[in-house]
């Protein structure tokens, strides 16, 4: 392990990568439980999405952890799983297979692009400031659907966001967790991430047990309590390798290759400027070494997982809670990656872990991303007002994405009408354009 990941290099041991790399999987986890209900909606065959979101997630972070030796971890996205479903197949009416069809184009060009070094050079062209910005960002983001998944919050017809129902027993457990961990976290107890998802989740059970929390599987609330603890994983035979090129080369199909470019290149991209950031990674021009390496890996991952029967397979921001335990080698990633491969066969119990169990750990994360908001120089407004508007971006439009793309523009525009066009580098003169056409382009459409 010491030869293939360089564990003392990166000041780790074995111990705290493979706790990191649990800690990891259960935070993502979940994952495995959304993805095949969505593309279910689609038409798909949800126990072979369940094997094939485990598949997918299992190639792209072997990938991650042996081609670039960093301890982040791959799964098919959710978002782009939504844009799968909801857009590609329901409104504009192609069959999955045509979608699967789509995101393997897009994996293949993301493959040729990163060996053209172009995602490297866009990575290397973000600015300090917008890379802390993300970060932080990114922190804001996975603290709301933290809130979200406990019910902390909930939706609003005058508000948008309102606060939820704390004394629902879901809502009052997450809390309870999310000051367990704090606690934990303070107290400096190693794996307190981890540690208060499993407080968190057998409290749930307890709460079961005694009757205050009723599963109701009409309304979604499942039993906490697993039925079984082993079953074989479901035939992948069904959507395996179905994928349709027929409409390669019409125009609504490269539409819709490019919606998951788009979403997949800046979600990727900020996934690891954030989390790298956080662990320290970056160089002092601010480049994370081995990015080629990593973004390769994502590209496997997506076309691997659009062969075996699943939407675009991503880096995961919830990698930063391996991180935040310690994580920094690819070893981290290999670990998460052996205890996806025990889930095909403990199916039960891993599906019967809540989001609300891991609200916790999502909300502490986002706590210990906006550390990196202390790095950006707010007292110069040329590089904090685009940094300030990334970050919030990020929550509010409910995308890493979109929270890059104000950064951007308005980093670009700012600086360039202000006498300070120099210190901006070329590529990004080239996204903001590409950025305004894009949402000129949506809104004509």
């Amino acid at each position: 392990m010491e030869k293939v990941f360089r564990l003392s290099e990166n000041n780790t041991n074995a111990k705290t990568e493979v706790i990191a790399g649990f800690t990891t999987f259960m935070t993502m986890a979940y994952i495995l439980a959304v993805n095949p209900g969505m593309l279910a909606a689609a038409g798909m065959d949800q126990g072979a999405v369940f094997t094939a979101t485990v598949l997918a997630a299992v190639v792209g972070t072997l990938a991650m952890a042996f081609l670039a030796n960093y301890p982040f971890a791959l799964a098919p996205g959710m978002g782009l799983n939504a844009y799968f479903v909801y857009t590609v197949c329901l409104t504009m009416g192609y069959s999955w297979q045509v979608a699967l069809g789509a995101v393997f184009v897009e994996g293949v060009i993301f493959i040729i692009l990163t060996f053209l070094n172009v995602r490297e050079a866009i990575f290397n062209a973000f600015p300090q400031t917008l890379k802390h910005a993300v970060g932080a960002g990114i922190g804001l983001f996975i603290t709301f659907i933290g809130f979200q998944n406990a019910g902390i919050v909930s939706g609003d017809a005058a508000t948008l966001v309102t606060l939820g129902d704390v004394t629902n027993v879901v809502t009052f457990l997450a809390i309870l967790g999310t000051l367990i961990t704090g606690i934990l976290v303070v107290k400096r107890v190693k794996g307190s991430i981890l540690i208060g998802i499993l407080v968190t989740y057998v409290l749930g059970i307890i709460a079961e047990l005694v009757g205050w929390y009723v599963p109701n599987p009409e309304a979604e609330v499942y039993s906490l309590i697993p039925s079984t603890f082993f079953s074989a994983p479901p035939s992948i035979a069904p959507i395996a390798f179905k994928l349709d090129l027929s409409q390669v080369f019409s125009l609504s199909f490269f539409v819709v290759v490019f919606a998951f470019l788009f979403v997949d290149l800046f979600d990727t991209l900020g996934t690891l400027i954030g989390v790298s950031s956080q662990a320290g990674m970056l160089d002092k021009e601010g480049k994370l070494p081995n990015v080629k390496q990593a973004l390769l890996a994502d590209a496997i991952g997506t076309t691997a997982g659009a062969l075996l029967g699943t939407s675009t397979t991503t880096t995961y921001v919830e990698s930063a809670s391996g991180v935040a335990e310690g994580g920094r080698t690819g070893l981290t990633a290999f670990v998460t990656a052996i205890f996806f491969v025990i889930a095909l066969f403990f199916s039960p119990i891993f599906l019967a872990v809540p989001s609300f169990a891991t609200a916790p750990a999502l909300i502490i994360v986002g706590f210990m991303m906006m550390q990196s908001v202390g790095k950006i120089d707010f007292t110069e407004a040329s590089e904090g007002i685009p940094a300030f508007l990334a970050l919030i971006a990020m929550p509010l439009a409910y995308s890493i994405a979109e929270g890059i793309v104000f950064g951007t523009v308005s980093y670009v525009v700012i600086n360039a009408t202000t006498g300070k066009a120099k210190k901006v580098h070329p590529v990004m003169y080239v996204l903001a354009i590409i950025f305004v056409l894009k949402f000129i382009i949506e809104k004509v459409g």
